[in-house]
């Protein structure tokens, strides 16, 4: 006994059962771009001073603890992914294209 069906049944199943892929953010591809970029030059965070083990990210927002949290490591870093953050907002509040590699982010500094 063969059971039959329907076009409407069969298109609600698939529209139920196929995951909706969801856009990523520009801003979250951009920050994650950056981040991929980063690890490609850079080993430890390029705003560490292994001397001190303070964060010069921290040091530019005049926070009384500057020393860096995570020793160096900048992949998950709060405080990278925040400055990350603020630069995309300030390419995009002042017209600009944001830059494609991280070293590239240093010259609008």
């Amino acid at each position: 006994m063969s059971s039959r069906i329907s076009e409407e049944e069969l298109n609600k199943m698939l529209s139920t059962t196929a995951p909706a892929k969801e856009k990523a953010d520009p801003k979250k591809r951009w920050i994650d771009r950056m981040l991929r970029s980063a690890k490609k030059y850079h080993k430890i965070c390029p705003y560490f001073d292994k001397k001190t083990g303070n964060c010069f990210i921290k040091q530019l927002k005049f926070t009384k603890n500057t020393r860096c949290d995570r020793d160096g490591r900048f992949d998950g870093c709060p405080v990278f992914v925040e400055y990350l953050e603020e630069k995309y907002e300030w390419f995009k509040s002042s017209g600009q294209t944001p830059p494609v590699d991280f070293r590239d982010l240093t010259m609008f500094v």
